[in-house]
């Protein structure tokens, strides 16, 4: 993989990072998919810290500690709801990437994993996403020193070969 970008399946719950991003709901109290097992797996802490939060327009990101994970940080960020492409869902999509590895650079956070944001049940398309979320996180790394590693974590195999596939395509990794 290239400098800076890593692509696993799995759970991203279990990423020993300094930052994980959760691909939450504008409320930040949680939900289903990523967001349900981030706030399990964080405990009620993690609920109770996001209540004062006020919540989170989409596009934009805020930061939690970590509480039970393994990573210090939660970063939430809310993805656009696919609506066609036509509704600035791929800007939207550019910022939730974006802000957070901004938040991660502010508060010290050097590793962040990322899910596939929006993918689930707000429906855009994987393979038009995944080109949005490496470009972004490139650009991000080439001004950024301070971000030593970002993870791509899928927990479908099928988002992990869009991933692959694009990341190929991108020249960051070499087929197997």
């Amino acid at each position: 993989m290239a400098k800076g970008i890593t692509l696993i399946q799995g759970d991203i719950t279990g990423q020993k990072v300094d930052a994980i991003v959760n691909a939450a709901n504008s409320t930040l109290l949680g939900g289903g998919g990523v967001d349900g097992a981030i706030h399990r797996a964080a405990g009620s802490e993690l609920l109770e810290e996001c209540r004062s939060l006020g919540g989170c327009p989409t596009g934009e990101a805020r930061i939690t500690r970590g509480y039970q994970l393994p990573a210090k940080f939660v970063i939430h960020t809310v993805g656009p709801i696919w609506r066609g492409g036509e509704r600035s869902e791929p800007d939207l999509l550019a910022a939730c990437y974006r802000n957070s590895l901004r938040l991660a650079v502010e508060n010290g956070a050097g590793t962040v994993a990322f899910p596939s944001i929006s993918t689930g049940a707000y429906g855009f398309p994987v393979k038009q996403a995944a080109p949005i979320a490496i470009k972004t996180v490139q650009g991000v790394l080439a001004d950024e020193p301070s971000i030593t590693e970002v993870r791509f974590v899928c927990f479908s195999k099928k988002d992990y070969r869009v991933y692959q596939e694009e990341l190929q395509r991108q020249g960051i990794i070499t087929p197997p």
